[in-house]
C-alpha cells in the first residue's frame, strides 16, 4: 500500500497539481486583480496603499510571476520567496487583527494564521526544489544515502 501512496506521491503530475494548487490563492487573486484592476486600485488605496495603480501593477506581477515561477519549478526559490514576502507584509497592512476588536479581530487573526502556514508551504516547496536538483546533480545525495537529510 504505501509503495503505491510513494509511486503517486512521487509523480510528476502530482508535483505539479500540488504547486497549482498552493498558488491557487495567489494567481487567482492576480487574474481577479488584472482583470477588475480599478476595483484592485480602490481597494489598495483603502487600505491606505498610494499610488494605488502603481501598488495594483506590483501585486499582479508578484502573484502571476511568482505563481508561475513555483508551478513551472524554475527559480522556484525566488517565486515563493517573493510570495512569501507580499504574504507576510499583507499582515501588518491588511490583516492588522490586534488593532481590530470583537468578532472582526478573530476573523483577521484566522486569516493572517492562515498566512503564517501558507508561507510554511512555500518554504516547504522551496526545500523540496532544492532537494529535486541535488538529486539530479549527485544521485547519491538522494534521501537515504546519508548525503542529504530528510526533517
Amino acid at each position: 500500500m504505501s509503495r503505491t501512496i510513494d509511486a503517486l506521491l512521487l509523480h510528476r503530475g502530482a508535483s505539479v497539481l500540488a504547486r497549482i494548487l498552493l498558488t491557487f490563492p495567489f494567481w487567482g487573486s492576480g487574474l481577479d486583480k488584472l482583470f477588475g484592476f480599478d476595483a484592485a486600485v480602490a481597494v489598495l488605496e483603502g487600505f491606505g496603499l498610494r499610488p494605488g495603480a502603481l501598488f495594483a501593477a506590483a501585486t499582479v506581477t508578484v502573484q502571476l510571476v511568482g505563481s508561475a515561477l513555483v508551478i513551472s519549478n524554475r527559480l522556484t526559490w525566488l517565486g515563493a520567496g517573493a510570495l512569501g514576502i507580499f504574504t507576510a507584509l499583507t499582515i501588518p497592512l491588511v490583516h492588522r487583527f490586534w488593532a481590530l476588536d470583537g468578532e472582526a479581530s478573530v476573523h483577521a487573526f484566522h486569516i493572517a494564521a492562515e498566512h503564517v502556514g501558507m508561507i510554511g508551504g512555500l518554504v516547504t516547496v522551496s526545500i523540496l526544489a532544492a532537494l529535486q536538483r541535488a538529486a539530479r546533480a549527485n544521485p547519491s545525495r538522494l534521501p537515504g544515502s546519508g548525503a542529504v537529510a530528510l526533517p
